[in-house]
């Protein structure tokens, strides 16, 4: 439990990271679809050979997870980072990333439009709480006015989470977790080249330095950090993580990676949220653990009592978490 621990804290370390090694090649001009294309391509060029290495010649699993590899690939990767990177573009990272944490509040609020079921005390409490940390986080009467275009391009990364979430919970696929990894990946890659090559996804590369904290960085260094330490390493530990800890509980654990990323931030872009912002962040993620605790809850008792329960968006967790 200890050294999975460890390992899940330092998935959400690097995946932490992601935010700002893409920040500081965008700042050099790079495009958010350029950024996110080459993250994925390196990433999962290198993911390749484990991953065949993992079918051991299985190769009807892909043929049967067809449909899984490109919803996760479409969604979860391609879609869920793009939107991520062109928040980043505009808005502090730690926003950013706290407003597409706000996933599980969107499924909350569907399925409560949907069924028209109120939700439990507990998740409501949850809800509420992260729409206040919302209200703090956007920090409307500060100084400082975040952009608007910005704040809708978190929200459609929130809206993919949330997706895919609905997708991993009616999905029961038997792929191991890091061929699914590198088949989204792939996935992602080539559906990101098809756009640039159709003129859809504007892509824009530069060759200046990049700047992380203190250093004045060649830009491959930047990039290096993003394919290999906020992507492949980060997946490949979050697999470990899940496998030693059981995915809901590493699910939880990930949520740590807010607070590695605004760290990130501060240590590499001299970027910190205000005070406000900060204490809004606190309660975002302090609904979203209630939200989770009270779905999980939920699923436990009426396990207890013998009932056959639907597996639903929160309560299943997959080994594989689109995290940006």
């Amino acid at each position: 439990m200890a050294s999975g621990l460890g390992i899940a804290l330092f998935s959400s370390a690097v995946f932490g990271l992601s935010g700002s090694f893409a920040k500081s090649l965008l700042e050099t001009g790079w495009s958010p679809g350029a950024a996110v294309t080459a993250r994925l391509t390196g990433a999962a060029l290198i993911l390749a050979l484990p991953a065949v290495s993992a079918l051991k010649g299985r190769w009807h699993q892909l043929v049967d997870n067809w449909l899984t590899i490109v919803l996760f690939g479409l969604v979860g990767v391609a879609a869920c980072q793009l939107f991520y990177f062109n928040a980043v573009a505009r808005l502090s990272v730690g926003v950013a990333l706290l407003l597409e944490y706000l996933a599980p509040v969107i499924i909350v609020l569907w399925l409560w439009a949907a069924s028209r079921r109120r939700p439990r005390v507990l998740t409501a409490g949850g809800t509420l709480l992260s729409l206040a940390g919302l209200v703090l986080v956007l920090d409307l009467t500060g100084a400082v006015k975040v952009d608007l275009v910005g704040v809708l391009w978190g929200m459609a990364a929130a809206v993919c989470l949330a997706i895919y979430f609905f997708i991993t919970a009616r999905e029961n696929d038997t792929l191991p977790p890091i061929v699914l990894a590198s088949g989204g990946l792939m996935v992602g890659a080539a559906v990101m080249w098809l756009a640039a090559a159709t003129g859809l996804l504007p892509m824009a590369f530069t060759t200046a330095d990049t700047n992380l904290g203190p250093w004045t960085t060649p830009w491959w260094v930047s990039l290096a950090g993003l394919v290999v330490l906020a992507t492949v390493l980060a997946y490949t530990s979050g697999i470990m993580a899940a496998r030693a800890l059981g995915s809901k509980v590493a699910s939880f654990v990930s949520l740590t990676e807010v607070l590695f990323a605004v760290l990130w931030a501060w240590l590499l872009l001299g970027e910190l949220p205000g005070s406000v912002q900060l204490l809004g962040g606190v309660l975002i993620v302090g609904g979203v653990i209630l939200v989770r605790l009270d779905e999980l809850r939920a699923v436990a008792s009426e396990a207890a009592k013998g009932a056959q329960v639907p597996a639903s968006p929160l309560e299943h967790a997959n080994d594989v978490e689109p995290v940006p």
